[in-house]
């Protein structure tokens, strides 16, 4: 009971203490405000957020017509970048083609996931700087073909990347003129597709004695700066040739008109160019038609230009990869006249003996 009433007492004791606290505590009436002290310097305002990116991506349109132009090209719609093995991704891909560039291996070290087609980072060091410094080639020095192997180094200029790709691969085995019989195991045997430096440096072909003399690099290449840039990149026909999308023709009212925009310089008579196109284009057609028959009719080449597997002289070889690589360079003789008609008719007289 005692320990009771004690407890009674000492809450009685809190209860009273609290109240005499609160009495205590009451807030009076606030005094008046203290003045306002000096405004301080005032900070540097920072870069706009958006400031770089105007430097490329301004209302000049200039990045959208590249883009669109790239979009119509065939790095962009025909590249087979799906092809991303360790030995097709150097060239087929955009990721390929950088890590070979930087290792200045043949192959890729793994098959590249989730490949890209050559495109904008490919070619230009996009969104390093972030200013227009970021345009610059990814790669212009002088290029050391793949084949023959050591013995043919080009220089095009700006062109240089293009080079790195547009070259043959190195044929195996491959044919010695007046050597022993070759044996030719896959249909894909040859110098590849796009062998553009090769025919433009005059180096690589089976270069079997004949009629012709086989000239060195073409004028293309040694007098036109950048070479393939001046005129595969000139002034643009809408999405349809120069600018990115590379062409150099486009078609117009029913047939084909050349790009001549990069050709003006030294090619001053548009209608005496044309000429000397079409003339070039009809005479090394017939030869590769004529090749085409004694190739075909000796049973080394099909119908669809792939190679017969089996063994053949070596002529026959060689007339196989001169068809092909004169074929397969798409310029219908015009990067390299002498080199392309050297190749096409002195195997042709090699074959028709």
């Amino acid at each position: 009971m005692k320990k009771v009433n004690l407890f009674y007492l000492l809450s009685a004791i809190l209860f009273g203490a609290m109240l005499v606290f609160a009495s205590c505590t009451k807030e009076g009436a606030p005094g008046t405000d203290g003045q306002d002290g000096a405004d301080g310097e005032d900070g540097i305002n920072g870069d706009d957020g958006t400031a770089s990116c105007i430097l490329c991506h301004d209302n000049t349109q200039v990045m959208f017509a590249k883009i669109n132009q790239w979009e119509s090209s065939i790095h962009a719609t025909g590249g087979n970048f799906e092809r991303n093995g360790t030995s097709c991704a150097p060239c087929h891909t955009s990721q390929g083609f950088l890590e070979r560039m930087e290792t200045g291996e043949q192959v890729t070290a793994a098959s590249i996931s989730n490949p890209n087609p050559i495109n904008c980072y490919t070619c230009h060091w996009i969104h390093n700087e972030y200013t227009p410094a970021d345009w610059a080639i990814t790669y212009t020095d002088p290029v050391t073909l793949w084949h023959p192997a050591g013995k043919a180094e080009v220089d095009l200029g700006t062109g240089n990347l293009c080079a790195n790709c547009h070259q043959s691969f190195i044929p195996n085995p491959f044919p010695v003129p007046g050597g022993d019989n070759v044996t030719i195991g896959s249909p894909y045997w040859g110098a590849h597709h796009g062998p553009v430096a090769n025919v433009i440096a005059g180096a690589g072909g089976y270069e079997v004695d004949g009629s012709l003399a086989y000239t060195p690099a073409s004028f293309h290449s040694t007098n036109v700066e950048n070479s393939c840039i001046t005129c595969h990149l000139a002034t643009a026909y809408g999405v349809q040739a120069g600018g990115h999308n590379m062409s150099m023709t486009y078609a117009y009212h029913g047939h084909d008109v050349v790009n001549s925009a990069g050709c003006i310089d030294c090619h001053t008579d548009p209608d005496a160019l044309e000429t000397k196109i079409e003339d070039t284009k009809t005479e090394i057609g017939a030869l590769l038609d004529e090749l085409f028959g004694l190739l075909t009719t000796q049973g080394v080449l099909d119908s669809t230009y792939h190679a017969i597997p089996q063994e053949m002289t070596a002529d026959q070889a060689g007339g196989v990869l001169n068809f092909n690589m004169v074929r397969e360079d798409k310029s219908h003789g015009i990067h390299n006249y002498n080199y392309a008609k050297a190749l096409l008719t002195n195997s042709i007289e090699a074959l028709a003996e």
